[in-house]
């Protein structure tokens, strides 16, 4: 099964045509920046693009940089406050006039990985560290994934959220 998958990033929104059954791409990879601010609205127009660009009619995975429950935004993450409460994959639907699949980005690369990569054949608890514009993480046990796991807004001993310290994109502001 072919599916078009769309990476909602802190810097840049990524997509390609992605095989399902093998995790493969079947197209070149496509960017945009991320739009500042990244407001509801503007992101929703940059995923049109995106669907636009691969002229695509089918259903859409996405993947999103903070927490989200039944496709509902429950934390703006690293993007902008008035993601807070945003049906997330019904904004996308209404704006491309497509089914959207919508859950958190790192939560979908541990799934990736434990039913594709190298966590397929593990048992116990298997956790997936993604590091971009903020820190993800996805959480699975013997293969069963328990969501929203938010490792990078722990706090530091400061009392600030430790993706503010350990991100890349604290990495890239340093250099």
């Amino acid at each position: 099964m072919k599916v078009l998958g769309i990476d909602i990033g802190g810097s840049g929104i990524k997509a390609a045509i992605v095989n399902t059954k093998t995790g493969e791409l079947l197209s070149e990879r496509h960017r945009i920046d991320t739009p500042k601010p990244a407001t509801p609205e503007a992101v929703a127009k940059v995923v049109n693009e995106m669907v636009d660009h691969f002229n695509w009619k089918k259903a859409i995975g996405c993947s999103f940089p903070t927490t989200i429950v039944n496709g509902k935004c429950i934390h703006p993450g690293n993007l902008s406050e008035k993601w807070l409460n945003v049906k997330v994959d019904k904004l996308f639907r209404k704006e491309c006039k497509l089914p959207f699949y919508v859950s958190n980005d790192a939560d979908l690369a541990g799934l990736a990985e434990v039913s594709l990569g190298a966590a397929k054949k593990e048992k116990g608890v298997v956790i997936m560290v993604t590091i971009g514009t903020g820190i993800g993480s996805g959480l699975f046990f013997n293969g069963n994934l328990i969501p929203n796991l938010e490792i990078g807004k722990m706090l530091h001993t400061d009392g600030e959220i430790i993706e503010f310290y350990t991100a890349d994109s604290v990495r890239k502001k340093r250099i």
